[in-house]
């Protein structure tokens, strides 16, 4: 990337031959003849270094830092002084200039000053971005739901959290198993180690022992060198041990052993290795199932599961859909550039009636898809999948020719609250009623119960 660099000097042969060099050694550089232009161009927020004159009419130097601190901290300052105002200079650094230059200016020492500030701040800016980027995990921003199921695992995620358990993740595929594993990964002491997360069932056995645990060179055919497992790379973070239920009964004793010891040797190894690491585990399948039928450790499974979480599929939780919804219209709209207001009633409807068997990666697909494929300001039902609206076709409401309009609302009534299961919440968002209203409708036809 180029980075800006700002240069402030009375003087118009400094300042555009200061510029002029910073140029023609990679970066865009913005001359400004004194203080008062200066700050005009920081106004834009995207100057990554300032070169500044000390002695300036208007606005000198010294107040010209003050500003860039207080408008942009951290952001690196190089003084230019003349030798009888180096003391000037000095006390301008212990006020936070980065460093300063005598004039004439040595344009070497110019360039590798430069350089230098300019690598500290990118490494500054890195951490802001990781910082901002963490508080928004510890939010739970990137988990959606406003359920009674959805409320309650966020309170066990943070209680789990800050302890050192283990815990087994349960589910449907596409239900967000994951997510819930970096919440707690992210609210946790470990925040700022390795979070590491491994899908069991891509593996073969024996990769996925040398995978988790590493390998010794000459261990099998192909261990051309050392390898450091997942479980040596996660020490003191976490690992994240995706689709547990399908890792084999060899595996298995390995990984018991990590979880009693939290130790382990390397595939064709003998050197012990110790590894503090937090494991998560999460499965679609039904483990103790699996222990009855013998594919699953009894022992391995009670090591894992000191905490379940069970995530419920998204048909089970209806009241989650329009969040997620929103929250997935909103991202998609903006990656693709489309200017779309949301979603027309009769989309809207079959969104809301559909199954969702792939839970909420099947919903997230669903409106990146009818993103692409919308042509006007709103989704409409002709921009959905296929295969969801003609799964809502089968759902249709046939009305008689001859009903009442009070029948007919009657009907439509019934079958959406039969619909969704008896959930007035989502019936009323269907319909596009309040719940009030909603509730006096079911009164006054006698639909309670």
């Amino acid at each position: 990337m180029k980075y800006n660099v700002l240069v402030v000097d009375d003087e118009k042969n400094i300042r555009e031959g200061l510029a002029k060099l910073l140029e023609m050694e990679g970066y865009h550089a913005f001359p400004a003849a004194d203080g008062r232009e200066a700050l005009e161009v920081l106004g834009r927020g995207d100057t990554d270094l300032v070169v500044t004159d000390l002695k300036m009419p208007g606005l000198p130097g010294e107040e010209l830092l003050r500003q860039v601190q207080a408008a942009a901290p951290g952001l690196p300052v190089i003084i230019l002084t003349g030798h009888g105002t180096i003391e000037s200079a000095v006390a301008a650094m212990k006020q936070g200039a980065y460093d300063y230059l005598t004039k004439p200016v040595d344009m070497g020492r110019l360039v590798l000053l430069a350089g230098r500030a300019l690598a500290e701040w990118e490494v500054k800016r890195q951490y802001r971005e990781a910082l901002a980027e963490l508080q928004k995990r510890n939010q739970f921003s990137n988990i959606i739901g406003k359920s009674d199921a959805m409320k309650k695992i966020f309170e066990v995620v943070q209680l789990v959290a800050s302890s050192k358990a283990s815990v087994l993740i349960t589910g449907e595929s596409g239900s967000g198993k994951e997510m819930i594993a970096d919440a707690i990964h992210y609210n946790s002491e470990r925040r700022d180690k390795p979070l590491i997360k491994v899908h069991c069932a891509a593996l073969s056995e024996t990769l996925l022992e040398s995978e988790l645990f590493g390998h010794e060179r000459g261990a099998f055919t192909g261990a051309v060198a050392r390898k450091r497992g997942r479980f040596e790379l996660a020490h003191r973070g976490t690992i994240f041990l995706d689709e547990i239920g399908e890792v084999s009964q060899n595996v298995q004793i390995k990984l018991l052993r990590v979880l009693q010891d939290k130790s382990f040797e390397r595939v064709g190894g003998e050197e012990t290795i110790e590894a503090d690491v937090r494991v998560i585990a999460a499965t679609n399948r039904d483990l103790k199932e699996a222990i009855r039928q013998g594919d699953f450790r009894e022992d391995v499974y009670y090591r894992l599961n000191v905490v379940n979480i069970h995530l419920p599929p998204l048909r089970e939780r209806p009241e989650d859909i329009p969040l997620l919804i929103s929250s997935f219209l909103k991202e998609f709209a903006q990656a693709s550039g489309k200017r779309i207001d949301g979603i027309d009633a009769k989309a809207r409807t079959v969104l809301y009636g559909y199954a969702w068997p792939g839970n909420v990666r099947e919903l997230r697909n669903c409106i990146e898809s009818a993103v692409v494929m919308c042509r006007s300001s709103q989704i409409a039902v002709e921009d959905l999948p296929p295969h969801i609206h003609t799964d809502a076709d089968k759902n249709t409401i046939k009305l008689a020719p001859s009903l009442s309009l009070q029948e007919a609302e009657r009907e439509i009534i019934r079958s959406t609250l039969l619909a969704n299961n008896g959930n007035k919440t989502r019936t009323a968002e269907v319909l596009g009623i309040g719940r009030k209203t909603l509730h006096r409708k079911i009164q006054e036809y006698g639909l309670e119960g």
